[in-house]
């Protein structure tokens, strides 16, 4: 069967204009690929985090964001963080690995995390105090 053929019996294509489901935005296609490796349950805690910042929130989204980029014999270390857990030394992470962690958590929540920031990243702890400043900052700054 041709392709365009498969194409126009799908029946989606078959629906008119107006019926077809609406854009995703850009935000939520970010976020979407952002978190394509994770579980429902984190796509919901990061939905519940950005309506209300709790600390358990952000831990269970850190460890799932985390987790693809550490080897799956150091994954364990990741089930019950601590905000003292080396990111290089405890989890194996290279500085490569934190840059895209740091792009990923960019597109998770909405902050923009500068070089100078990411210079000083060296814990779990390290990550969770950086989220929760910037996040406290927006807060700050729409309260204005």
């Amino acid at each position: 069967m041709s392709l365009s053929r498969v194409a126009s019996s799908h029946p989606i294509s078959n629906l008119p204009a107006s019926s077809a489901p609406a854009a995703a935005s850009a935000d939520e296609i970010r976020l979407r690929d952002a978190l394509k490796h994770c579980p429902p349950a984190v796509h919901e805690a990061v939905r519940r985090f950005r309506l209300d910042p709790r600390p358990e929130l952000l831990s269970l989204i850190l460890s799932h964001l985390i987790e693809r980029y550490v080897a799956p014999d150091l994954r364990v270390r990741l089930q019950g963080p601590s905000d003292d857990l080396l990111l290089l030394e405890h989890l194996g992470l290279d500085s490569l690995s934190l840059m895209e962690i740091m792009i990923r958590l960019e597109d998770v929540f909405p902050i923009t995390i500068r070089d100078d920031e990411l210079r000083q990243v060296r814990t779990l702890g390290d990550i969770r105090q950086l989220i929760q400043r910037h996040m406290a900052g927006m807060d700050a700054a729409e309260s204005f």
